[in-house]
């Protein structure tokens, strides 16, 4: 039997869909692509219209590529809309977030095609199954209660993904204005520490080199959980340096974190092991530069804690540090001057990277009550976003060419194999900069690189002396 995932979102729904695969794998099912599978697990994401369109364009196109392949929708968009999901073309389950540590037995049994109960499956969610199939009508697992929806992954191992993520922490309490993650992945929940240590010990036991942490409010770890008597309240700092102490990890990256998660115990961290054992990058979610859009989002801090943030973290890990935002453009009611107060402080900060979208208004937020109110003309919305990318080129430029005739540590990647036959290495530096290496070699090393150029689209081109050098292939001539 066969089976594909299909991979929609962050980096937390990423490892939602590799612990899926991971299952089924574990079970003894193959990997192959959409037009061979037995079962497609299309694992989705609801932050954006645009998202939710990708989303129903895939399966539509898997129906029409595999007829006979039996469709599990998962993810956010399953938990948002699983009735709209469950009428597309050949969707057989749609299992919501609520139940998702639910969906490899799902697509277990999906998979198999016969009437035969998988073993995984309890009694209940075999009723519920047969039902389904005697009706005609696809399977919907969903509610507002995600007492399934903690999918802890299988051991990790440094396979695919050279540098997977350990998702750690689900949910969220925040209430922003414009997100729709509070409906689609409930409140904030934790892996428990020991879990957490488990998964990062036997990733080093495999030979992994890079670990990335990941959730969707990964400076929320924590709060929920319950002390040992005596003990203080786990938080995400006293989590990093217990990785950091108790276990030979070579390096650990953290993915985004609130700008007001960012306190003074994990700032220090950086200046503790910054560098060496924990990557220089942090990525804080700006989304507006204006104080007044700020406070329509519901955002926790204004213009001047951010950068006060910006600045610590500067302090802590020094000028090498790559920072990343996210970024918004158009949110209902902005006008010239908000959206001039937003290009002010990017232009004021040395940020190495922005993920920049539109609004997008998601049903059930207050924004799109806002948006019905005072929408932003989409003409306006973008040009915004044209000078956006137009500044963000140009600090992501003058950031990585500081680093020409520099030495970088970096971890090598799988490389394209477009650019293997050119005889060059896909890499990437601890402080998260693409790198092309001269010379070959395997995916999974921590290298020592020597930056020498910059190509045209920003990936710093480089040698190392672990490299071994080769000439182009024929093909690649």
């Amino acid at each position: 039997m066969f089976f594909h995932v299909e991979h929609f979102g962050c980096r937390a729904a990423r490892a939602d869909g590799e612990a899926v695969n991971d299952a089924l794998r574990a079970a003894g099912l193959a990997e192959e692509g959409p037009a061979a599978a037995d079962v497609v697990i299309v694992n989705t994401c609801s932050v954006t219209a645009e998202a939710d369109r990708a989303a129903r364009a895939f399966i539509r196109r898997a129906h029409r590529l595999n007829p006979s392949a039996r469709l599990l929708v998962t993810g956010c968009y399953a938990q948002r809309a699983p009735e709209e999901l469950a009428a597309l073309p050949g969707v057989s389950a749609v299992v919501g977030n609520s139940h998702k540590a639910l969906a490899p037995a799902v697509a277990l049994q999906l998979a198999s095609g016969t009437a035969q109960p998988a073993h995984t499956l309890d009694v209940t969610l075999q009723s519920l199954l047969a039902t389904a199939s005697t009706a005609h009508q696809p399977l919907i697992l969903a509610d507002d209660r995600f007492a399934h929806s903690f999918l802890e992954e299988a051991q990790l191992t440094p396979g695919a993904q050279t540098r997977p993520n350990l998702k750690i922490q689900e949910g969220c309490g925040n209430r922003c204005s414009f997100c729709v993650i509070p409906q689609t992945r409930g409140s904030s929940r934790s892996l428990p520490p020991e879990s957490v240590l488990r998964r990062v010990r036997g990733f080093v036991a495999a030979g992994g080199n890079e670990l990335v942490l990941s959730g969707i409010n990964l400076g929320r770890w924590g709060r929920d959980l319950t002390p040992a008597s005596g003990e203080p309240q786990p938080t995400l700092p006293w989590l990093v340096r217990q990785i950091l102490e108790q276990t030979n990890l070579p390096r650990l990256r953290l993915s985004s974190i609130e700008p007001m998660d960012w306190d003074p115990e994990l700032i220090a961290l950086m200046a503790d092991f910054g560098g060496d054992r924990l990557a220089r990058h942090a990525h804080l979610p700006l989304q507006s530069g204006s104080d007044a859009v700020l406070r329509r989002m519901h955002r926790r801090y204004r213009p001047w804690h951010y950068e006060a943030r910006i600045h610590s973290l500067l302090r802590a890990a020094g000028p090498d540090l790559t920072l990343g935002a996210d970024v918004m453009a158009g949110f209902p009611g902005e006008t010239d001057r908000e959206f001039e107060e937003t290009l002010e402080i990017i232009r004021a900060l040395p940020f190495g990277y922005l993920h920049l979208f539109p609004f997008s208004p998601r049903p059930g937020t207050r924004a799109w009550v806002l948006h019905a109110e005072q929408p932003v003309p989409p003409a306006i919305v973008d040009e915004r976003m044209t000078a956006l990318r137009t500044l963000a080129t140009e600090k992501s430029r003058a950031h990585r060419e500081q680093f020409i005739g520099r030495a970088l540590s970096a971890i090598t990647l799988h490389t394209p194999h477009a650019l293997d036959a050119q005889g060059r290495t896909a890499a990437l530096s601890d402080n998260f900069l693409p790198i092309e290496l001269t010379g070959r070699l395997d995916a999974n090393r921590l290298v020592t690189v020597h930056v020498t150029g910059l190509a045209p689209e920003g990936t710093l081109l480089a040698t190392s002396d672990a490299a071994i050098p080769v000439s182009p292939t024929p093909a690649a001539l």
